[in-house]
C-alpha cells in the first residue's frame, strides 16, 4: 500500500466509517502509520462527517481507535 497523507487517511476512516466498518482495522494501521511520519499525536475527526454523530457514537469511535494506539479529538 503507498504512503498515504495524514489528511487521505482520514478521509479513507470516513468512508469506511460509511460502508458499515469495512476494513476499518486496516485504514486505522495506516492513519497510524501517516501520523508517525508526520509527527502527529492525534488525529481529528470532524464530526459531522460521522455515520454515527451522536455523544455514544463518538465515545465508541475514541475508545476502539485507543485500543489500537490512536488517540481521536473531535474539531471542526
Amino acid at each position: 500500500m503507498a504512503d498515504l497523507t495524514l489528511a487521505e487517511a482520514i478521509d479513507n476512516i470516513y468512508a469506511s466509517l460509511r460502508a458499515n466498518n469495512q476494513d476499518i482495522d486496516t485504514h486505522i494501521a495506516a492513519l497510524k502509520a501517516a501520523m508517525a511520519r508526520d509527527g502527529a499525536t492525534e488525529a481529528v475527526f470532524d464530526p459531522t462527517k460521522l455515520a454515527q454523530n451522536n455523544r455514544q457514537g463518538r465515545k465508541t469511535m475514541q475508545a476502539y481507535f485507543k485500543k489500537r494506539g490512536v488517540v481521536v479529538t473531535f474539531g471542526a
